[in-house]
């Protein structure tokens, strides 16, 4: 461990990327689908296929088998190509054994389409290439560790943590779009549109395979299962909960479901600084990861509070003028909470923070002290009843 600077998930083979700007990012943050994350949701998938063994020799195996099971387990060789997939195993999305399995055993993988998929995916690519290099190179990140920028005027400082945000979502909307592009130009992660699959997954409904090629030709696929950003919803969804939803969305998944499930305490708000304070010990070693994640569940408590105490007792023009400054504020606090994940160290991260007088630890706090005095609701998993519940929902967990 020693003088180690990568996280535990950093220990397979990775491209080093050759852009200054990105050098400073260990490309194993790109990768999802790392050795022990893919071993804990197989660990996962081969309980829940002894469970329903056994619930089937109960009914007198008159039951069906249930969405998603594993056919048997697997045996050491079937783990190691899984693990170690060529699909995943640079900067893949995390994808389920199950999920290894239907791309292994599709019955006419020559009717799944990839091409067309492949360039609706990757079109934005080049542009947030452009973007990413073009505000990267206008405000560089080493600017913020000389003494010189906190001469600057509040303002700027202020301002500057904007484009350095900007400039990391773009390189993350690269990366994951082309990882998204290399499963889809493999056909892996195909589903029917009728299974309604989800980020991480997999298939929400049964969705019998097709008999004959012309039939399998004849159903419309999505990729969804290897959806790893959603990049409209990240930038203009309007709480801090929902952009969690959209960013990274297969890890998201595997978080929710083995993380933020297993939690010691029922608190929505203390589950999710669990969750987060994993995922930082995921990401690396590094204070600045603890010293962001950690401000997560700060601002999910603030959000919930206040929302919950004001947005209900204002008219429709109110409540859209709610939004839009709630919006403003939710990506605030994500550009706050970058500027953290980016320089990385103790010293730099607090010192950028109080150049900006910790402000967006300051408002969370005066507006969950607000939204208590006010009688506001804390968060909570809520679910709506519906017929067809949409992308969000069911990625919601």
């Amino acid at each position: 461990m020693g003088g180690c600077r990568c996280g535990p998930g950093d220990h397979l083979v990775h491209l080093r990327p050759s852009h200054p700007a990105l050098r400073r990012h260990h490309p194993g943050h790109l990768g999802a689908d790392s050795g022990p994350a893919v071993l804990v949701s197989l660990a996962s998938e081969v309980q829940d296929l002894h469970l329903a063994q056994r619930k089937q020799m109960a009914a007198g195996f008159g039951a069906e088998p249930g969405l998603g099971l594993l056919p048997d387990v697997p045996s050491l060789t079937e783990t190691l190509s899984y693990s170690y997939c060529y699909v995943g195993i640079m900067t893949g999305p995390f994808f389920r054994y199950r999920t290894y399995l239907d791309w292994l055993e599709q019955p006419f993988p020559g009717a799944v389409p990839s091409l067309r998929p492949l360039l609706q995916r990757a079109w934005p690519a080049p542009l947030f290439g452009l973007l990413f290099l073009l505000s990267s190179h206008l405000f560089p990140l080493e600017a913020v560790r000389e003494d010189a920028f906190y001469a600057r005027p509040l303002p700027e400082r202020l301002f500057y943590m904007v484009p350095v945000f900007f400039a990391f979502r773009m390189r993350f909307y690269v990366a994951w779009i082309a990882a998204e592009c290399g499963c889809i130009a493999a056909g892996f992660g195909a589903y029917p549109v009728a299974a309604k699959a989800r980020a991480g997954a997999g298939p929400t409904l049964q969705c019998p395979p097709p008999s004959s090629p012309e039939k399998a030709a004849a159903l419309e696929y999505d990729y969804e299962t290897v959806r790893n950003i959603d990049c409209y919803n990240t930038d203009f969804c309007v709480r801090v909960r929902e952009g969690m939803r959209y960013w990274n969305m297969t890890v998201q998944w595997w978080l929710a479901q083995y993380i933020y499930k297993s939690a010691p305490t029922r608190s929505y708000v203390f589950r999710s600084a669990w969750t987060m304070l994993l995922s930082a010990f995921w990401h690396g070693l590094h204070p600045g990861y603890y010293l962001s994640f950690l401000t997560i569940p700060l601002c999910l408590a603030a959000e919930a509070r206040l929302e919950s105490a004001m947005r209900g007792r204002l008219g429709p023009g109110g409540q859209r003028a709610w939004d839009w400054v709630h919006w403003f504020l939710k990506m605030r606090a994500y550009d706050y909470m970058c500027m953290g994940f980016v320089l990385l160290s103790l010293g730099d991260t607090l010192r950028y923070w109080a150049s900006v007088y910790f402000c967006v630890h300051g408002l969370a706090l005066l507006a969950l002290g607000l939204g208590l005095a006010l009688g506001g609701a804390g968060p909570s998993r809520r679910k709506t009843p519906a017929a067809h519940p949409s992308p969000a929902k069911l990625r919601e967990e």
